[in-house]
């Protein structure tokens, strides 16, 4: 008689068990970018306003995974957010 190798036997899966924190959903949602759509803000260190919005209010700059804004810009904002707290205007 052959014994069965219960390592490596598949568990019954269940839908609930394959969700974790680390792992990505299968439904993907993305919002557009805020500072590429038309006629939308310039990026400016003199652009207090909307430089604020992108700041806690510890002055840490928020993710772009938070904020929802693409590469190109959130390296803009954090030159400029930068420019503007050296310059003490935040």
């Amino acid at each position: 008689m052959k014994r069965r190798n219960r390592k490596f036997q598949k568990k019954n899966v269940n839908s609930l068990n394959k969700l974790s924190l680390f792992q990505k959903n299968d439904g993907k949602f993305s919002k557009k970018c805020p500072l590429s759509i038309k006629n939308a803000p310039i990026i400016d260190y003199k652009n207090i306003g909307l430089l604020r919005k992108y700041i806690t209010d510890n002055g840490k700059i928020i993710s772009s995974k938070i904020s929802s804004v693409s590469f190109n810009k959130q390296k803009k904002l954090t030159k400029e957010i930068k420019k503007a707290k050296i310059l003490g205007l935040i």
